[in-house]
């Protein structure tokens, strides 16, 4: 490999808006996420299904007396 052409491979702490921060290695500086494993609702269990057309009850329905038989 060539001396000088590759960035450096550095600690960086990686901070989430929940305020959560945990530190991995990177060629950035510092990164700042939106989400992460902590507050992330499919990981805290505390997700839940938005149904704005009515698309789910209407599946529901559907297949309800397939399953029926």
């Amino acid at each position: 490999m060539k001396d000088g052409i590759h960035p450096t491979y550095e600690l960086l702490t990686v901070t989430c808006a929940c305020g959560n921060s945990f530190q991995t290695r990177s060629t950035q500086k510092d990164l700042v996420a939106d989400v992460c494993g902590a507050c992330h609702p499919f990981y805290t269990g505390k997700q839940r299904l938005m149904d704005t057309q009515g698309r789910v009850d209407r599946f529901r329905r559907k297949y309800a007396t397939l399953a029926k038989k």
